[in-house]
């Protein structure tokens, strides 16, 4: 009698943030939909969020986040609980102390694969360490045209890239200009070299959106890389998808009278990731291109 295949068990580790979890939640998801024994790996105060979940079986394992540890309140085990600079920093210095806590979940569970955040840049060495492939969540590159310009508003192409892509200085990321290596460029820098070491990357998006690019990566940069996005059409159910991420900061039908209000085709949403922030000369200029474009009032 021939022995019976074991079931791919999958281990899915998100930063503790609502950007990261709930496209990781989905992920897994997807992967327990095909036949895939999911599990997924998060802190304490960021359960309620998987508890949503329905008719799904996916198991959820609790590892103690090092908040007071690391200089934090107790109880901030979310970035959309940062409010500072520093807290930023002793946030990332928490989620360096999480290696020793997953690899005993490791240990005694003993999955097939491990997929985890990006900036879990220390990933790759435990999964090697268990003899497993680390896939990356996401991923990232780096090229430094920008560097080669001399003021802030010059253009640059990208190098080696499908088509003219051109940017400005004004359009990176602080974390990108930094000459000198602060706690986030660091951060993005070892995000990138544990891409490198990781056995391939897992993409929320689809080769049709953007062929020529997902070549790219594949064929010129020599990575491996599965693209299997958008994973919230996974949701099905239109409850499942209203009870998404954390709570709203205004009332759900004082929003939906506002919109009432409005002329249709009139209202433009935009969204921030919960680390972002809009300096004021900066809002100001989306404010006066938005009340142009729409000539009506302004709500954001």
């Amino acid at each position: 009698m021939g022995s019976k295949s074991r079931q791919l068990h999958i281990f899915f580790f998100p930063l503790m943030g609502y950007g990261h979890l709930i496209p990781m939640m989905d992920t897994a998801k997807l992967f327990a939909a095909r036949g895939v024994k999911a599990t997924i790996v998060t802190t304490p105060r960021n359960v309620p969020l998987f508890s949503k979940m329905r008719g799904t079986d996916i198991d959820i394992q609790i590892i103690k986040f090092p908040a007071v540890e690391a200089g934090l309140p107790e109880g901030c085990e979310n970035i959309d609980s940062v409010t500072s600079l520093d807290m930023s920093h002793k946030f990332i210095k928490a989620t360096k102390m999480l290696q020793q806590p997953l690899e005993q979940l490791l240990e005694e569970y003993h999955p097939g694969c491990l997929v985890a955040d990006m900036f879990f840049q220390w990933a790759p060495d435990v999964a090697a360490k268990f003899g497993i492939p680390r896939l990356v969540f996401e991923g990232l590159t780096v090229f430094e045209p920008h560097k080669k310009v001399f003021s802030d508003s010059e253009p640059f192409v990208i190098p080696s890239f499908p088509g003219e892509i051109k940017l400005t200085r004004m359009q990176l990321p602080d974390f990108t200009l930094q000459e000198v290596e602060a706690d986030f460029s660091k951060l993005f820098k070892e995000a990138i070299e544990s891409e490198l070491t990781s056995y391939g990357v897992v993409v929320n998006s689809f080769y049709e959106l953007e062929p020529a690019y997902a070549g790219h990566y594949r064929k010129v940069l020599g990575r491996k890389a599965w693209h299997i996005g958008p994973v919230s059409l996974c949701n099905k159910d239109s409850e499942d998808k209203a009870q998404r991420g954390k709570e709203a900061s205004i009332d759900e039908h004082e929003c939906l009278k506002w919109l009432c209000e409005k002329k249709p085709n009139s209202v433009i949403y935009i969204v921030w990731g919960v680390c972002q922030t809009l300096v004021i000369h900066s809002f100001l200029k989306l404010q006066w291109v938005l009340r142009l474009q729409n000539n009506n009032s302004f709500g954001l």
